[in-house]
C-alpha cells in the first residue's frame, strides 16, 4: 500500500493541524498505522498509531492529550489532530503502516513521505 502524507505547514505555538495519510488501497484489518516524526539531527520517533481493525490508539507521552490519531475507514485514511503545538512539535511528520505495532521505526515496512510541521514562537 502506497501512503501520501499531507496537511503540514507553518503554525503559531498553540496552534493546531491536522494531518493526512490517505492509503492508495484498502488497508487490512490487521495493519497499524502510525506516525512517526524527525527533527534536524534527532532520530525518527513515534508518535501515534492506531489499529486499523479495532482503532486501539497509541501515543507517545509528550503528545498524549494534545493528539488525536483517528481513521476514516471508507476513505483508506488516517488523521493526526494535533492541538496546543509546541516548539518541540516542529518536525517532519511520516505515516507508516505494517502489521506488527511497534514504536521503532523498523516495526513498519510501508512509508509516506513527509510532511513538514513548523512551529513559530
Amino acid at each position: 500500500v502506497q501512503l501520501q502524507a499531507s496537511g503540514g505547514g507553518l503554525v503559531q505555538a498553540g496552534g493546531s493541524l491536522n494531518l493526512s495519510c490517505a492509503a492508495s488501497s484498502r488497508i487490512y484489518s490487521s495493519y497499524i498505522v502510525a506516525w512517526f516524526r524527525q527533527a534536524p539531527g534527532k532520530e525518527r520517533e513515534f508518535v501515534a498509531a492506531i489499529r486499523w481493525g479495532t482503532g486501539i490508539r497509541y501515543y507517545e507521552d509528550s503528545v498524549r492529550g494534545r493528539f488525536t490519531i483517528s481513521k476514516v475507514s471508507a476513505e483508506n485514511t488516517v488523521y493526526l489532530q494535533m492541538n496546543s503545538l509546541k516548539a518541540d512539535d516542529a518536525a517532519v511528520y511520516y505515516c507508516a503502516a505494517g502489521i506488527h505495532y511497534g514504536t521503532t521505526h523498523k516495526a513498519y515496512n510501508n512509508w509516506g513521505q513527509g510532511t513538514l510541521v513548523t512551529v513559530s514562537s
